[in-house]
């Protein structure tokens, strides 16, 4: 990159691919201040790059007359049902230290933002603490769980930072713009937001983290002297319920983790339930600013993250097992549905495990997709497979070939009242 600079990546695992959105100007570009660019590759080492191999642009920029008037930094971007948000810091001027906001923006492709919250910052500096390190509020690290919107960021003025203005604070909310059923972490765990910022999570600045399903926790990424440590938090932050972990390596600035959509971790397609990859992306050198993104990254093993129903119908989400019915059993929101065919299996899911899983006993068997079963393709090319029980479970067209299922042509109206098992597109 010809930047002078390129540091505060996010990374989401995105249809294949790995897109990174960080911190950035390119010379000759844009009004003067911070950039968001974005770039994709087909491995989290890279290269990145934008559309037909071409160098990163420019995706978001600073707004004329706004609390972001100059500077749009430190992005945090994840996508719930078919909206991308970019969590960001915001600057009106130059002067860094005397003004930092968070605002959002969304998008249908990642590329092309609109500001929302009418364009205002959805959290500013709490103003508690007055110390020499003034920045205020930012470096965002969002994702999205059960139904809320989780953020964590830094506030230099909030009475639980440290003397230097180190930490990180968790707010959450039923909306993205953080308008609805606002809450914040306390030391009495979530309580309406409104009260003093007394509590952090980490010791920090430039932190990011993820859910981790197969660990039941939060795991936060931040610096310190070696490289990037992983800390682990239950969900309702009372405990840490792992010893932290070290991604060795140079570093000048934050990580920034690789999720999948909602910010949760990406799951192991060879050990799903024994296996956590950890990998992140950071700036390396400094010349003189942070630049050289690369990636590192280490594998977190010896725990069971299939011990419960509960826990493997989350992991193994996408995947299959062995069914004692000489069939696949395919896992789909918490329930399975059996397939004879284990090639096809192969087609619906991100793996099919060796060995049975015994937790997966405790999901039920809502239906099974016999060889050669019938299938239906609605006026707009959608085709489901037909299970036992009649209902429709949406697949991709060579899936139902590969079944050798005979497919028929239906009306949107007998499309419409079929009953529905689910989508099985991968």
């Amino acid at each position: 990159m010809p930047a002078p600079y390129n540091y505060g990546p996010t990374v989401l695992a995105d249809g294949g691919q790995y897109r990174v959105w960080w911190c950035s100007q390119l010379p000759g570009i844009g009004p003067p201040g911070d950039d968001v660019l974005h770039a994709a590759s087909g491995s989290p080492a890279g290269p990145f790059t934008d559309s037909g191999g071409a160098p990163a642009v420019p995706v978001f920029s600073g707004q004329p007359g706004g609390f972001d008037g100059m500077h749009t930094c430190d992005p945090s971007v994840l996508k719930v049902a078919d909206r991308y948000y970019l969590y960001y810091t915001g600057a009106a001027g130059d002067d860094h230290a005397h003004g930092n906001s968070i605002g959002v923006a969304s998008s249908a492709d990642g590329r092309s933002w609109r500001r929302e919250a009418d364009g205002a910052p959805i959290v500013r500096p709490s103003g508690e603490v007055h110390r020499e390190n003034a920045y205020g509020a930012g470096q965002p690290s969002a994702l999205y769980l059960e139904g809320w919107f989780y953020l964590m960021f830094t506030d230099t003025t909030a009475s639980g930072a440290g003397w230097n203005g180190a930490g990180q604070f968790v707010l959450r909310a039923r909306d993205a713009e953080f308008r609805s059923q606002v809450e914040a972490l306390t030391g009495e765990g979530f309580r309406p937001a409104g009260g003093a910022r007394a509590r952090s999570v980490v010791d920090a600045f430039s932190a990011d983290w993820m859910w981790v399903p197969a660990l039941d926790a939060f795991a936060i990424a931040h610096q310190t002297a070696d490289g990037t440590s992983v800390t682990f938090w239950d969900r309702e932050f009372t405990s840490h319920p792992y010893p932290p972990v070290l991604i060795s390596g140079p570093w000048q600035e934050g990580p920034g983790l690789v999720r999948r959509l909602d910010g949760t971790a990406p799951v192991s397609t060879s050990d799903p339930c024994g296996t956590v990859p950890l990998d992140v992306l950071r700036a390396t050198a400094l010349l003189p600013a942070p630049t050289d993104i690369r990636h590192f990254g280490i594998d977190v093993t010896g725990f069971d993250g299939c011990a419960t129903p509960e826990q493997a119908a989350v992991v193994l989400d996408g995947f299959a097992v062995p069914s004692p019915a000489r069939t696949v059993d395919v896992l789909h929101d918490g329930q399975r549905i059996r397939v004879e065919r284990r090639s096809v299996a192969e087609l619906l899911v991100a793996g099919v495990l060796d060995q049975r899983v015994s937790a997966v006993d405790g999901l039920p068997v809502v239906g099974t997709i016999g060889t050669g079963a019938e299938a239906l393709r609605a006026p707009s090319g959608e085709v489901a497979l037909l299970d036992d029980e009649g209902r429709l479970w949406t697949v991709a067209p060579e899936v139902a070939a590969a079944n050798g299922s005979p497919v028929t042509d239906v009306s949107q109206s007998e499309w419409d009242s079929r009953p529905r098992g689910g989508d099985l597109r991968r």
